[in-house]
């Protein structure tokens, strides 16, 4: 719980501000670049780590060294806003920065899944304080007046050395010995796409991607419109998502016990249509319940996927298959969804203007076609040869 929470809360320092603070140094040209430098690190580091933390050194340790490098590169990309370096520079040192941030959640959720007896009831609420970290993370920047300062770097460079540094009090796993005889396709863990190979697992892994596209343009132009309606601590009107958020963490408990798991995700895409909806109304109550309505519809769609893979997939390919949630949601679905959304943003953008109802509206018909693709391909069958013989 602790280090879902000092984790969360670096990732917000830096997530949830970044298109502001890219906006205030006159960098609003990278920002689709920038966001989509994450979904490029998507899909090279986290299946070879998620390998390395199945097979080679044990998750703590691989936890610790990317823990270490993100706190370095953050501070080098403040450093670089702060002296109003090239912004290709910047661009290049976000790049990097990525590689070793991408992997880390995945890895921290294989590690929590580990260790729980039975991850449907306790996985929601323990979950739920990277939430709580979350929103403490853009509540913090707010709260300092960093939305749109460097400085946002440095701090979040702080947390992640306080995360390197609580490694040293988590379990150690035990990981198998025959690694020394691995092909190079298997040590770079792109064996983990045999699991596509189930059609019940390639839907849930089709829908979230494809599903990833439309929101991935929540975070840099959400705050963008709250600015533009007069809201100026954008980072702490974020945060009202994680109030949703946390109250489907500890329903999920129950929505997973009592209800179909096709329908826990349907509702999921179906308020990801309602909030984008919402938004398009393009007024200052609509926008807020469209924001604060964000984080229901993440839990009930992305946390949903991470307990089925849990519960369907071997334990021996945890990580590899959290790996390849990561890879396909923050690789394909945010690359696509980033430089998407931005060729969306300035086609709705004339003479310095967003046309608000346009953007969103385009998103929530989207989501709306993920959501019919979803209900006539997800259908319950058999797990097949290398999942889990549990439903």
């Amino acid at each position: 719980m602790i280090l879902f929470f000092i984790q969360a809360a670096g990732m917000a320092i830096w997530f949830v501000p970044l298109g502001s603070i890219l906006d205030a140094h006159g960098m609003h040209a990278i920002k689709p670049y920038a966001f989509a430098a994450s979904a490029v690190a998507a899909f090279i580091s986290p299946l070879a780590f998620g390998a390395m933390a199945d097979r080679h050194v044990p998750p703590a340790k691989v936890l610790r060294g990317l823990a270490l490098a993100s706190s370095i590169f953050m501070a080098g990309i403040s450093t670089a806003l702060k002296y109003k370096c090239n912004p290709w520079l910047v661009l290049g040192l976000i790049q990097i920065f990525y590689l070793t941030y991408s992997p880390m959640f995945s890895i921290t959720t294989a590690l929590v899944l580990a260790r729980l007896q039975d991850a449907k009831k306790e996985f929601g609420p323990i979950r739920s304080l990277a939430t709580i970290g979350w929103m403490a993370g853009a509540l913090l920047i707010s709260a300092v007046s960093l939305d749109r300062s460097a400085y946002a770097g440095y701090l979040g460079a702080l947390v992640w050395l306080l995360v390197a540094a609580f490694t040293f009090f988590l379990p150690t796993l035990e990981i198998p010995k025959s690694a020394e005889h691995l092909s190079w396709h298997e040590r770079l863990g792109l064996d983990a796409l045999t699991l596509l190979k189930n059609r019940r697992t390639r839907v849930v892994f089709i829908t979230i991607t494809l599903f990833n596209i439309p929101i991935a343009a929540f975070y840099p132009y959400a705050p963008t419109h709250l600015f533009d309606l007069g809201f100026t601590r954008t980072s702490a009107w974020m945060s009202l998502a994680q109030v949703t958020e946390i109250i489907a963490m500890f329903s999920l408990a129950w929505l997973l016990v009592n209800w179909r798991l096709k329908w826990i995700f349907a509702c999921g895409i179906g308020i990801g249509v309602l909030r984008f909806a919402l938004s398009a109304m393009n007024t200052e109550p609509s926008l807020l319940l469209g924001v604060t309505l964000h984080g229901a519809s993440f839990v009930l769609v992305f946390i949903t996927a991470q307990i089925y893979l849990d519960q369907n997939i071997d334990p021996a390919w945890r990580s590899r298959a959290q790996a390849l949630f990561t890879l396909m949601t923050g690789g394909f679905g945010n690359l696509f969804g980033y430089l998407s959304s931005g060729w969306w943003f300035d086609a709705c953008t004339r003479t310095g203007a967003t046309h608000w109802p346009w953007f969103w509206g385009g998103l929530a018909a989207a989501v709306g076609a993920v959501l019919v693709y979803f209900l006539i391909a997800y259908r319950g069958e058999e797990p097949a040869a290398g999942e889990a013989k549990r439903k």
